[in-house]
């Protein structure tokens, strides 16, 4: 099983094969997707929305993100994990977004970061790449800059917004972004843009024309009944499958009818009388 690294999702644009790409924020999560094909994962600052239960993105920090990144890690083992810098973390100064990207690599494991912004975050993208760490940039819709964008709106749509992210998405691509999220831009915008870019688009909400597509996990497991943007395609109903498995194991114990013979430990002489060779193994079924 080969790691998919920045020079595997460069290749994949010049053969023409799509990018696959979606969050993760846990270590099973990370397994499940890694397993299912995904080419990265990223582990996104909108865990504060769907792990914390933040109205927005801006309460994430630095640390939490090293936490999950760290989790994500260990789950994938083919995938390219990339850390979301989150708000205020690379925008003070290119040194402190240094520091903070190191520690998203040396203690989360990250293979490379995520920052969002365009021509005025290119010098901060050149310090993090001069360092040896592959940065991939935003551009469009960028969430942690939501009050200044007047809300969650579509970028892009008048011809001059429409030359702004295209010059904002080639400065980013001249301080050595390896690839650019395009997200909530007009899907021909999304297309010229890709175009003009030798290096990969991922599109969110950004028309099919883009190198690779991003969803959020519990987007697209449609674990959140309330949230239906129209970008979004929900593969299953997760949060009524989980419900009802977790209805059913209330009503089973409020019944009596779990556990049953089968889901309980009885007195076996090699479980008690074994305290160095596998106990826990084998209560548990190891």
């Amino acid at each position: 099983m080969k790691k998919v690294t920045i020079r595997t999702i460069a290749q994949k644009k010049s053969k023409g094969e799509k990018l696959v790409m979606m969050t993760a924020y846990d270590f099973t999560f990370a397994r499940i997707l890694d397993e299912a094909g995904a080419d990265l994962l990223l582990v996104g600052d909108s865990l504060g929305n769907v792990i914390q239960g933040q109205s927005s993105t801006l309460p994430v920090t630095v640390d939490h993100i090293v936490y999950h990144t760290a989790a994500v890690s260990r789950g994938a083992q083919r995938a390219h994990v990339v850390a979301d810098m989150p708000f205020l973390s690379y925008h003070i100064s290119p040194e402190e977004a240094l520091r903070a990207a190191g520690r998203m690599m040396a203690e989360g494991g990250a293979h490379s970061v995520k920052l969002e912004g365009g021509a005025e975050v290119a010098p901060t993208v050149a310090r993090i790449v001069q360092a040896g760490i592959p940065v991939m940039g935003h551009v469009g819709l960028t969430p942690q800059s939501v009050h200044q964008l007047g809300g969650f709106v579509v970028q892009g749509k008048t011809d001059a917004a429409a030359a702004k992210l295209l010059a904002d998405a080639k400065a980013l691509e001249a301080a050595g972004a390896y690839a650019v999220v395009l997200e909530a831009v007009p899907a021909e915008v999304a297309a010229e843009v890709t175009e003009a870019l030798s290096i990969p688009t991922i599109g969110i909400g950004a028309g099919v024309g883009c190198d690779g597509q991003v969803l959020v996990c519990y987007d697209l497991l449609g674990l959140n009944p309330d949230f239906k943007p129209r970008f979004v395609k929900r593969y299953v109903d997760g949060y009524g499958l989980i419900r009802g498995a977790a209805e059913a194991f209330a009503a089973e114990v409020r019944e009596g009818s779990f556990p049953t013979e089968g889901h309980s430990f009885h007195q076996d002489p090699k479980v008690v009388t074994d305290p160095e060779d596998g106990k826990l193994a084998a209560l548990y079924g190891g």
